[in-house]
């Protein structure tokens, strides 16, 4: 069966993972599962484009340049497409989609357009103090210097973002609260039927951290948290972006029904 690939990335604790759980509940969307390696990242199930912990390192893999791929570098071959795509093939059951959810493929996105021209992209952002609180049991960097890591990968993944035909950003507090909307959306963004059966409850992790307190901040983070609709006071104001970008517009508008939700 021909397949497409839903690229979903975002910094580690970010939600890429429940957002990853959602797309594979829409009939025709299949994830990765019980696979031997952290949170059935695809990442490390390829060798075509090297990968280990220092190169996914949470909290700083995006201040490393090599992390940040894209069309025209050393990796977009037809050999690479090759090998990723027999690495992953013995993952992923016989569905249209296939959804690979690595924290990388935030830096990664438009390396992948070049590779698999018809794949799509979901950008999946978490208040950032919730980010570097929930990230710090694994690194060794400060509060401020993970905030600054999350503001440069996502000012990074929204620049590229413009070189997207369809991508697609979901907030986690969005997530949280509008699980069943996120998964509409979702099957629209896929031109997949809506789900028939309700989704389960998600817990809310940001209740686990005061977001009210002061917020290591730069130009570079209230820039980029000023774009998700992220305040330095905890608020998170309605998206001040458009959610969705894809080329054909009924698939626009069909997100656009249910997605950034609304009150």
């Amino acid at each position: 069966m021909p397949h497409r690939y839903l690229f979903i990335g975002g910094l580690h604790r970010s939600g890429t993972s429940l957002a990853a759980r959602i797309a594979g509940s829409i009939e025709g969307i299949g994830t990765i599962s019980h696979a031997p390696v952290p949170e059935n990242e695809g990442v490390y199930l390829q060798g075509a484009i090297p990968h280990d912990a220092m190169a996914g390192m949470p909290g700083a893999f995006a201040f490393d340049p090599e992390q940040h791929l894209i069309e025209g570098g050393r990796f977009d071959r037809l050999d690479i497409r090759e090998r990723i795509e027999a690495d992953w093939a013995p993952w992923f059951p016989d569905t249209p989609w296939r959804v690979e959810k690595s924290p990388v493929n935030l830096l990664r996105m438009r390396l992948y357009q070049q590779l698999f021209p018809l794949s799509q992209f979901v950008i999946v952002v978490r208040h950032p103090l919730a980010v570097a609180r929930a990230t710090a049991k694994w690194s060794d960097r400060g509060e401020a210097e993970l905030v600054a890591h999350w503001a440069r990968a996502y000012r990074l993944a929204l620049e590229d973002a413009r070189r997207l035909h369809a991508r697609l950003i979901l907030r986690y507090e969005d997530l949280v609260t509008t699980p069943e909307a996120a998964r509409l959306a979702l099957a629209a963004f896929c031109d997949r039927p809506a789900p028939a059966a309700p989704m389960e409850p998600v817990r809310d992790g940001n209740a686990d951290y005061d977001l009210h307190t002061n917020l290591p901040r730069n130009a570079e983070v209230e820039e980029a948290m000023g774009a998700f609709g992220y305040s330095p006071d905890g608020r998170v104001d309605p998206l001040p972006q458009v959610a969705v970008t894809h080329p054909l517009r009924a698939v626009r508008e069909a997100v656009s029904r249910h997605w950034p939700p609304r009150g």
